[in-house]
C-alpha cells in the first residue's frame, strides 16, 4: 500500500475533479463516449490573444509557434500552439493583410 493514495495525490496527473459519469458506447479500443453533466460538456478552451511568437529551426524545416492566452487562464496558463494549426482553427485571431514592419 506504500505510494497509493486515492484522490490525495497533488501534482500533474492528480485527478482535479471527481464526478459521476456513464459510459454510454465504446468508441475504439481505449476511447469511451461518456454522458457528462452539461457545465463539463460545455467547456471549451477558447484563445483571447497571441502573447508570443518563435520559429525553431531544425536541420530541413522551420517549425512557426505561438504563446496562445486561454480564456479563463492566466498568463501563466499560456500553451505554446503550432502556428499552422491555430490559423486553420482560429483565423479570426490573424489579420487577412499581412502587417509589416
Amino acid at each position: 500500500m506504500k505510494g497509493v493514495m486515492r484522490f490525495g495525490k497533488k501534482g500533474k496527473l492528480s485527478p482535479r475533479y471527481v464526478v459521476p459519469y456513464q459510459i454510454l458506447k465504446r468508441v475504439g479500443k481505449v476511447v469511451y463516449e461518456l454522458d457528462l453533466p452539461n457545465e463539463l460538456a460545455s467547456v471549451h478552451p477558447v484563445p483571447v490573444g497571441i502573447l508570443d511568437r518563435q520559429v525553431k529551426r531544425m536541420r530541413n524545416k522551420e517549425i512557426a509557434s505561438m504563446k496562445v492566452l486561454w480564456t479563463n487562464h492566466l498568463v501563466e496558463g499560456a500553451t505554446w500552439e503550432a502556428e499552422a494549426d491555430m490559423k486553420s482553427r482560429y483565423p479570426h485571431l490573424f489579420p487577412s493583410t499581412p502587417i509589416q514592419a
